[in-house]
């Protein structure tokens, strides 16, 4: 079943229209397209000390997800309820579920964990939007790693969704070690950060 066109009950061609438009945009190659919350949106390649971060982040991932969890960078998740497809900078997933849905897409709420790092270009949409978005679908963790942060530089770890409402368990520096609760149990080291990623 292709996801971006299921599970979505009411406004279905508006739905439609939307994926049809987010499947003709032609955006240059590497760039990420995504739908928020009912706007096709293109932004540009990460710089390499976004990417860097990204790498900081998975490489001790891998140490504590079981065999049948996989992290994947640029795979899209949808919320069709919300009208948004995004494509996050890491996601936390069952493999099974990489194997069962076809296309490029899958349900944002079979993340265990998405990670957002911000840029220039969306800094803000990964602060308010994307977060809003997670949290209804029900991701369970969602990592913000904001170099463009006016106060500086921050990591927040949202969790707990309920009512709509993220919890805050953990907000702090570039720095400063970040805990991500079970399913993971591992404490983040994030000194080596770049700011402005």
């Amino acid at each position: 079943m292709n996801r971006l066109s299921a599970d979505y009950s009411h406004r279905d061609s508006d739905w439609d229209r939307l994926v049809e438009i987010f499947e003709k945009t032609d955006a240059p190659e590497g760039c990420k397209t995504e739908i928020v919350e009912g706007i096709v949106t293109v932004a540009p390649l990460p710089s390499n000390a976004h990417n860097f971060i990204a790498d900081c982040v998975q490489r001790p991932l891998y140490s504590v997800i079981p065999d049948d969890w996989g992290i994947c960078q640029r795979l899209g998740v949808v919320v069709p309820s919300r009208d948004s497809l995004f494509v996050p900078d890491l996601v936390v997933i069952g493999i099974e579920v990489l194997r069962a849905e076809g296309g490029y897409t899958v349900p944002a709420e079979a993340a265990a964990l998405i990670v957002e790092i911000t840029s220039p270009t969306n800094a803000r949409q990964d602060r308010t939007r994307k977060a809003d978005v997670y949290c209804h679908a029900g991701v369970p963790l969602y990592l913000l790693i904001d170099g463009w942060d006016p106060a500086g530089p921050t990591i927040t770890l949202y969790g707990e969704p309920k009512n709509g409402v993220y919890r805050v368990l953990r907000a702090g520096r570039f720095g400063d070690p970040v805990r991500l609760p079970d399913p993971f149990g591992l404490e983040l080291a994030t000194d080596e950060f770049p700011g402005r990623a």
